[in-house]
């Protein structure tokens, strides 16, 4: 039982450097970036108060667990914003093989039973091939909108992002989620693009 508990709260203890990695995306007053940790909390929430959103079938639950841990690998990459660089460096594969890397050593912290239901509850949100992993995408993409649209065009503004690029980097994974969530938030957001 030492063992295991040694290995519990040495992942736990990592997990709270999560905190220090700071996002593109502001909070939605604009007066600072949020950090990974806050982001994950908040995707959480956003799981529970939308859970209506999803399609039937979705356990609510495992959403909330994978948006816990979707980060966690931010914690050795860093965030890499969806529209940085035209969107490339987000999807590359570079950058996966990174979190890939990442997920090794984090989730290796753990006794080997957690670690490997962690991990691969991490891989589905990754693949978001299930309803589950499909939801818990769309909030993600979801969350810096509404930031974006709260905060006054926020990260838009600072990536030259035009509304096709939203749509097609953002509003189709919602959309793949969540439809009717994508089609009340694009409403919101077309008219911050002229």
């Amino acid at each position: 039982m030492t063992d295991r508990l040694e290995a519990q709260f040495a992942f736990l203890n990592e997990a709270d450097r999560l905190k220090h990695v700071m996002r593109a995306t502001t909070l939605v007053d604009g007066s600072r970036p949020e950090n990974s940790g806050e982001h994950s909390w908040h995707l959480a929430l956003y799981a529970l108060v939308l859970a209506d959103q999803a399609e039937p079938g979705v356990d609510i639950s495992r959403v909330i667990r994978m948006l816990l841990i979707h980060d966690l690998v931010e914690i050795d990459v860093g965030d890499v914003p969806i529209h940085s660089q035209n969107g490339q460096a987000h999807a590359s594969a570079a950058t996966q093989a990174a979190e890939a890397k990442a997920a090794d050593r984090i989730f290796g912290l753990l006794p080997p039973d957690l670690a490997t239901s962690l991990r691969t509850l991490w891989e589905e949100f990754e693949a978001a091939e299930t309803p589950d992993a499909r939801f818990a995408k769309s909030l993600d993409r979801v969350q810096p909108v509404m930031a974006n649209l709260m905060s006054g065009g926020g990260t838009w503004a600072t990536y030259d992002v035009t509304f096709d690029q939203l749509e097609s980097r953002v509003g189709s994974k919602i959309a793949k989620g969540a439809p009717g969530l994508w089609e009340w938030v694009k409403i919101k957001a077309r008219p911050w693009f002229g």
